[in-house]
């Protein structure tokens, strides 16, 4: 069976083989020969039909199948007929076999059936399960998805509401960066989703606001800078002095706490009282701050990364540097009548050092914002500035000395603390704020050279007021003293003294009390007020870090400066005073000596407060020696020349008759109340107070060659003074009455000469100065004209003193009176006569000797 079958097979795969007409055609061709091909399984098959049986049935093609197999059966019953007629006992035997597997089969059937039945039903609640399965897995499937695209939006959407929140509440640096993220992190992963589409919109929007928004920041920064600049440098300048040993109350003014009081009891109406302040240190007591602790610099910081991320740096750096120098125009400008307070000046420089510690702090926070050329460029500006500034409101100080404080002494001599000058002290303070200033400042890496040069500016102008405040002191000294030597009673005073002046005297110091100085009050008070002068000048040289020689060339230069100027300009104007008395004159003469020597004590205290050495090149010496001796010497020309005028005032109440017959026979009365005023005013000089005694000798000779000086000088006054009686134009007679008269005035002023008048005067020099008189007079009341023709050009003629023009013009004179005289009395005696001739015939030999020429009669 299996040899037969095997053709037929061959011919079913030919047949399968052949071109087929169409496609209905191939597809039952197909499915022919996959039921043979099960049919086939069926046939060799020895094992278990359950998957042939089960590929039927997914083919759904069970009564197809069930036909072929029928016609497989037919042909194999064929085939068996066919056999079996061949071999018909094993047919038979085969039938029954068949017979019985046909019964086996229809049992297998119905088994089968039955199973299929049950399989289905078993399956059928499967099978919908499934389809919910396979929908249930759509979904989840879908869910995965959303999850997936949901991780992906969230972090989106949670930065943009971050974003917003972030700029609600005003954080726009941490929002530039959440903007940034967005941006260049998150949305690129969700560009497929619209809504990406309007958020990369709204970035460009989201920056600008955030650039708006950061520049509002920095404007409010900028206004609260400007109100914080006067405390920062307050601060600053507190740390430097307190860094350079300097007083810290220089850079800032302690205010005292102050609490207000607690309310009283509403029900006893009494007030409790508050418990005491608890004591601070120093440190405790004001919490001292820096410029990062007293100002947020933040805003500055994130608006310089914004517009840095931005790409807008260099517009930010030229809107922040035009800005600050618009601040820094506005610390550099003076306040109104700063000259006035020293408040002012250090609001003023609190302000600058605050400016420039701002500017130095974002220098060396940031980069590029603030460099240090840009530094040194705004430092030189504004030092230009200050010096233009300091020097005007200096220049302002010393007009309002000039023309307010002269005023304002009138009804406040005498009080020291006004004597000291509110304009120096003024001064003294600003020149402490400017090296305050200069050492903050220099801490901070700039060059303060040009304010160290304005301060040897301010050196001078400081040094000049002090002169003219010190014309004040030198005035109210000389006002208020008596002029008259110190008497000391007691060895306190005594002490006192010389504590303030430097004298020594080995006699006085042995001598009992009351000790008498031979100076007056005003030399040890000068001396004192020019060592305050010195002290002032000192103080302005502190902490200018000089040297020691430069110092002391300073002060003594500005001491020699406050001598010959200021105290000789005084002394000047005290020795002219027309109300000083001789006796005051040659106390001030005196004084002068003694502050003459005590000039080297100055020096000697220079040397000893500045450092310099004594015996240094470079130390200046002082001028007061030249000064103190022209003094003296301008009293003591002052005492002759007052002296001189007294004695005018005597000669003017002079009443000669010049034509006068003959004399009265006694002086007249004014020489003699002239030589009474003489002879008691020299010996005044000789008794002054505290000038007699044993251990004022030198000072004593002093005023013996004053009062020398003196009366040889009030001599050659009055004889001056008498001749010009006799050459008096205006006098056109002249009798020899009134001549005798006029010698008799000679006599006496010759006699108070010989009179020694000033101890030691006795040796003739006093009578020479009447001398050009004594030859005059003698020539015509002697009428000695025969020697004085005679003896006329030789040296040791008698009458060498008289002129020859003094002799013609008195002879005129003479001559005039006879005229008059002969037209009142015709007839005249002999001898008159005889005279006249005789006075003409001297008169022309004169006239020849004169001018050379014989003289018409």
């Amino acid at each position: 069976m299996m040899a037969e079958a095997t053709p037929k097979l061959e011919n079913a795969w030919k047949q399968l083989s052949m071109p087929v007409q169409d496609a209905g055609a191939l597809r039952q061709e197909a499915i022919d020969a996959h039921h043979e091909h099960l049919i086939t399984e069926i046939e060799t098959s020895e094992g278990p039909l359950a998957t042939t049986l089960r590929a039927v049935y997914d083919a759904h093609d069970v009564d197809l199948f069930q036909q072929k197999l029928q016609d497989r059966i037919k042909s194999h019953d064929h085939d068996i007929e066919r056999m079996c007629n061949y071999h018909y006992q094993g047919f038979i035997d085969s039938v029954r076999e068949l017979q019985q597997v046909s019964g086996d089969a229809a049992n297998l059937k119905k088994g089968i059936q039955h199973l299929d039945k049950e399989l289905g039903d078993s399956c059928r609640p499967l099978l919908c399960i499934g389809d919910q399965l396979i929908k249930c897995r759509k979904v989840q499937k879908h869910i995965t998805l959303a999850i997936e695209n949901l991780s992906l939006c969230l972090p989106v959407l949670e930065m943009y509401a971050k974003l917003q929140e972030q700029m609600k509440s005003e954080r726009y640096y941490p929002a530039l960066k959440t903007l940034e993220q967005l941006e260049h992190t998150y949305l690129p992963r969700v560009m497929t989703h619209w809504f990406s589409q309007t958020m990369a919109e709204a970035i460009p929007k989201l920056r600008e606001q955030i650039k708006d928004a950061s520049m509002s920041e920095l404007k409010d920064f900028l206004e609260s800078i400007r109100k914080h600049s006067t405390k920062i440098g307050e601060v600053a300048m507190k740390h430097a002095a307190e860094q350079n040993n300097m007083d810290p109350t220089i850079a800032k003014k302690r205010v005292k706490r102050r609490r207000a009081p607690p309310p009283p009891n509403p029900f006893t109406g009494e007030v409790e009282q508050p418990p005491p302040l608890p004591i601070l240190s120093d440190d405790e007591e004001e919490e001292e701050l820096s410029a990062q602790d007293l100002v947020d610099f933040s805003p500055v910081y994130r608006c310089l990364h914004i517009y840095s991320v931005l790409g807008d740096k260099d517009k930010f750096e030229t809107y922040y540097r035009q800005q600050r120098w618009k601040q820094a125009r506005l610390s550099l400008q003076p306040p109104q009548n700063m000259h006035e307070s020293i408040e002012s000046f250090r609001k003023y420089f609190h302000d600058v050092v605050g400016f420039f510690v701002v500017e130095d702090h974002i220098l060396h926070t940031t980069q590029g914002l603030v460099t240090r050329s840009y530094m040194d460029e705004l430092w030189e500006k504004a030092v230009e500035k200050m010096t233009a500034t300091l020097r005007s409101a200096s220049d302002k100080q010393r007009e309002e000395y000039r023309h307010e404080l002269p005023a304002s002494l009138e009804e406040e001599l005498g009080d020291e603390e006004v004597q000291s000058c509110k304009v120096a002290g003024l001064m003294l303070e600003v020149k402490k704020l400017i090296v305050l200033f200069c050492h903050t400042l220099k801490g901070y890496g700039l060059s303060v050279g040009r304010l160290l040069e304005l301060l040897l500016e301010m050196r001078d102008r400081y040094s000049e007021i002090l002169s003219e405040q010190w014309v004040e002191v030198f005035s109210e000294i000389f006002a208020k003293d008596n002029y008259t030597p110190i008497c000391c009673e007691s060895a306190e005073e005594y002490m006192l003294i010389l504590s303030q002046f430097p004298y020594q005297d080995q006699t006085l110091e042995e001598s009992p009390y009351p000790r008498r100085f031979p100076f007056s009050q005003f030399v040890p008070n000068i001396f004192n007020q020019v060592k305050e002068y010195i002290n002032a000048c000192l103080k302005f040289s502190a902490d200018l870090h000089l040297s020691h020689t430069e110092i002391d060339d300073m002060i003594r230069k500005s001491a020699n400066q406050l001598l010959t100027k200021t105290l000789g300009g005084c002394l000047s104007s005290l020795i002219k005073r027309p109300n000083l008395s001789l006796l005051q004159l040659i106390q001030i003469s005196i004084n002068m000596n003694y502050l003459d020597r005590a000039c080297p004590h100055l020096e000697a205290y220079i040397s000893s407060i500045t450092g310099a050495e004594k015996d240094s090149v470079h130390v200046a010496k002082l001028h007061g020696t030249s000064m103190f001796k022209d003094a003296r010497s301008d009293a003591e020309q002052h005492i002759y020349e007052q002296l001189n005028a007294k004695i005018d005032e005597f000669i003017d109440l002079a009443a000669y008759d010049w034509t006068l017959v003959e004399p009265r026979g006694h002086a007249s009365s004014y020489i003699m109340d002239l030589m009474a005023f003489l002879q008691s005013t020299f010996m005044s000089f000789t008794n002054l107070p505290g000038l007699s005694s044993v251990f004022h000798q030198e000072c004593t000779g002093y005023i013996d060659k004053v009062a020398k000086t003196a009366c040889m000088s009030a001599c050659q006054h009055i004889a001056s003074r008498l001749m010009g009686f006799l050459v008096d134009n205006e006098i056109r007679q002249l009798t020899m009455g009134a001549l005798q008269q006029f010698n008799l005035d000679v006599i006496q002023c010759e006699q108070f000469a010989d009179s020694e008048p000033v101890p030691g005067s006795n040796d003739g020099t006093l009578k020479m100065a009447f001398c050009d008189l004594r030859q005059l007079l003698d020539l015509f009341i002697n009428w000695d004209w025969s020697t004085y023709l005679a003896d006329f050009g030789k040296q040791q003629a008698r009458y060498l003193r008289v002129p020859r023009h003094t002799a013609i013009s008195m002879l005129e004179k003479l001559n005039n009176a006879d005229k008059k005289k002969n037209n009142l009395f015709a007839s005249l005696k002999k001898n008159e006569r005889d005279k006249k001739k005789l006075v003409d015939t001297v008169l022309k030999q004169l006239r020849v000797l004169e001018n050379g020429v014989t003289p018409q009669g």
